[in-house]
């Protein structure tokens, strides 16, 4: 499914060049890892609405300024994502000012369910509005206190008065698996009638499973004709199963943030999305978006937030295509794609095979002999092999603790 290309970096240290290939990613019919694909599924045709300066904003470390909202925003916008949600004007003077600002970018804004929102978005000039209101017993009770009545009829209102402002119109129920089936649907209906562009579900709580999410998607695609819009919480890990089962059942756009940030766990991370989408959708994938981009974008965050990337995240995480076990380590140097879904290339990265531990392979070793220019035998790379695990064995090994047996090594070698 992948294209072929040269490997960027089968290295024991630092980024080199493999005489080895990351063949194509495609799989045998009988695959576990083949997509389910009919006529209803869009993982082939799949759009971001991207959120980091909305959902992001409510991360529990976030303060973006201005200028970082705009290098954020840029960043998203020379990614590739389709749209960008901004914080509710409403929220404050600032937010305004900055909507304000950003909006000449061509991005999309996001607001509540209310016609004085509404009209604040349209006077901040965006391109688009989202219309977000709870619909769970829970968030009726205690959130705004509305019926469902009113709820579709205050959505009518304002999504008829947008409707004549010319900008894009999402209607979105929020903790929407909590919700009654009935009453999502009746209203879900109604506003498509009314003519919005795109309806969403919200997985607000995070507690929706794959199965869930692929019901209620195939469900609600049978009662409208727009667009379907998914928004995932992490909070139970599933944020990213969810939403490609939700692209599966025919939900057309899926929210993201860099690296998940937002409410509690965050949403659908932005880089692990792409992770799994770039093996079920490679060519979509590949030419839609900048993937070579996404360090550099996740780094930006990172900063803006004052995290550090996990050891394990997907892609980009320091670990993410490291390879320590012998038996690993061979059959990487033989062909990559023996233990790598992923081709570390097509995200401008390099696969990492550490040789500094007790459970080293030789054929790692010689790699890394090879690398430095040391010319051995198969029976010498073992023997310094095996040195290397004893001293191991002892205390933990850097890099340069490995190179310098290797060459000590040699340098016997050449006095014998």
């Amino acid at each position: 499914m992948c294209e072929n290309g040269e490997s960027n970096g089968v290295a024991a240290h630092g980024p080199t060049t493999s005489n080895g290939s990351h063949p194509v990613q495609g799989q045998p019919k009988s695959s576990p890892y083949q997509s389910v694909q009919d006529y209803l599924s869009n993982v082939g045709r799949y759009k971001i609405i991207e959120s980091t300066l909305r959902e992001g904003e409510q991360f529990a470390n976030s303060f973006f300024d201005t200028e970082t909202k705009i290098k954020i925003a840029k960043a998203l916008d020379s990614f590739g994502v389709d749209m960008i949600e901004l914080t509710n004007p409403c929220s404050s003077e600032q937010s305004f000012q900055d909507c304000k600002t950003i909006a000449n970018l061509g991005l999309k804004a996001n607001v509540r369910c209310h016609m004085d929102d509404a009209k604040k978005a349209v006077e901040a000039g965006v391109d688009g509005v989202d219309l977000v209101i709870g619909t769970s017993s829970f968030l009726r009770e205690y959130s705004h206190g509305k019926s469902m009545a009113m709820i579709q009829k205050t959505a009518l209102e304002v999504i008829e008065y947008l409707k004549g402002q010319n900008v894009e119109v999402r209607f979105s129920s929020e903790d929407s698996f909590r919700s009654d089936l009935v009453d999502i649907l009746a209203l879900y209906k109604a506003v498509d009638g009314a003519g919005v562009h795109r309806v969403g579900i919200a997985d607000t709580v995070g507690g929706a499973t794959p199965r869930m999410v692929y019901d209620l998607v195939r469900t609600l695609r049978g009662v409208v004709g727009c667009d379907i819009e998914c928004h995932f919480h992490d909070d139970t890990g599933c944020s990213v199963a969810n939403a490609h089962s939700a692209l599966e059942a025919g939900a057309t756009h899926v929210d993201t943030s860099v690296l998940g940030i937002g409410e509690r766990n965050g949403i659908t991370p932005l880089g692990a999305f792409m992770a799994r989408m770039v093996v079920t959708a490679p060519e979509y994938t590949k030419s839609k978006y900048n993937l070579k981009e996404l360090k550099a974008l996740e780094t930006l965050v990172a900063d803006a937030v004052q995290i550090n990337i996990p050891f394990n995240n997907p892609i980009t995480g320091f670990c993410a295509f490291t390879h320590k076990a012998g038996i690993h380590a061979k059959a990487i140097l033989a062909n990559p794609s023996t233990y790598e879904i992923l081709d570390p290339e097509i995200f401008g990265l390099s696969r990492y095979v550490s040789i500094n531990s007790r459970i080293t392979g030789w054929n790692a070793v010689r790699s890394r002999a090879d690398q430095l220019g040391l010319s051995m035998t198969d029976e010498q790379v073992k023997e310094v092999t095996a040195k290397i695990k004893q001293m191991a064995d002892i205390r933990p090994l850097a890099i340069d603790d490995t190179d310098s047996i290797l060459r000590s090594f040699h340098l016997e070698l050449q006095k014998a």
